[in-house]
């Protein structure tokens, strides 16, 4: 065979070749390097491995928004950024990485899939990875007052991480970190991972969108603008009776056989008030007006006995 005629055959061969051998090779272990699968980042949740979390509208928009699906969900990395996260990366693409592949991943939307966290309570993150890499986790929360229909930007992260995690061992495939979380977090917020390695020029980024409980506020119950008195409570005085009717003096419970005025000597602070019945102290006023009526007839009548005899 000719020697031009050969090179035309092995090119055309390498031609046909190349697109399964690309393939292959992005699929392949030199591409997979790792993400969050516990919380759950919103890479991986909208991957084909996300399960349920792909189906989600968060991430049917995410990939719309992306043009393709994440199924190179753990090479979200940039090189050479060497600790300078916040000049490398633009505001508002920090999910991304700045990555126009995995641009869907910064929709500010308050429904991404998430993980329930507790405040103070013990992280364990599940960082998923086929292949060891040495380097350190720098692990962040957005500040309280986050909001999360907003794009994530540098300022709505603390200066410094709240854990730090050198290189961990790979195990089962995965790197298991732990750390302590913030106590001052509610509601639904994100945890932003950077992973920069120190074995390869790369960093990792990733975002777990999480959901603390909300501050119950603990308000005092309403006081009635009535105080009832308990239903055992001796009645007491009705203070909205008609003035001079015989209900207008306080009213004294008998269900003790107590009469008026031992009532009324037990209960010193009581203003006095006259009696419709009389209590055996002293002439009621009835009585009194009685005996000065018969005293006025009785010295009438006897004038008039001593004038009839006189005539």
């Amino acid at each position: 065979m000719p020697r031009t005629t050969a090179h035309r055959t092995a090119a055309l061969a390498a031609a046909a070749v190349s697109p399964l051998l690309l393939g292959l090779w992005a699929a392949g272990p030199a591409q997979a390097h790792g993400a969050p699968t516990d919380p759950v980042s919103r890479v991986y949740a909208c991957s084909p491995e996300g399960g349920a979390d792909a189906r989600t509208a968060a991430c049917r928009a995410a990939i719309d928004a992306n043009g393709t699906s994440f199924a190179a969900w753990d090479n979200l990395r940039v090189a050479n950024v060497n600790g300078r996260d916040r000049q490398a990366i633009p505001d508002g693409q920090l999910c991304s990485g700045g990555l126009s592949a995995y641009k869907g991943l910064d929709l500010a939307r308050a429904d991404w899939p998430s993980t329930r966290l507790t405040p103070g309570g013990t992280l364990r993150m599940t960082y998923a990875s086929t292949i060891a890499h040495t380097g350190t986790f720098k692990l962040y929360l957005t500040k309280p007052g986050y909001d999360p229909s907003k794009p994530l930007t540098w300022s709505d992260l603390p200066t410094s991480p709240f854990a730090e995690v050198k290189d961990p061992a790979l195990t089962d495939g995965a790197y298991h970190l732990t750390a302590k979380l913030p106590a001052d977090r509610t509601g639904r917020q994100m945890l932003y991972t950077i992973w920069q390695n120190s074995s390869t020029p790369d960093t990792y980024y990733s975002c777990s969108d999480v959901v603390f409980p909300e501050a119950v506020s603990q308000s005092k119950p309403e006081s009635s603008p009535t105080a009832k008195a308990p239903a055992s409570a001796t009645p007491v005085a009705s203070a909205s009776t008609t003035p001079g009717s015989p209900s207008a003096a306080p009213s004294v419970s008998t269900a003790s056989g107590a009469t008026p005025a031992q009532a009324a000597a037990a209960s010193p602070e009581t203003t006095p008030v006259a009696s419709a019945t009389g209590s055996g102290s002293g002439p009621s006023a009835p009585m009194l007006a009685g005996g000065a009526a018969a005293v006025l007839v009785l010295t009438g009548g006897a004038a008039l006995v001593v004038r009839l005899r006189r005539r």
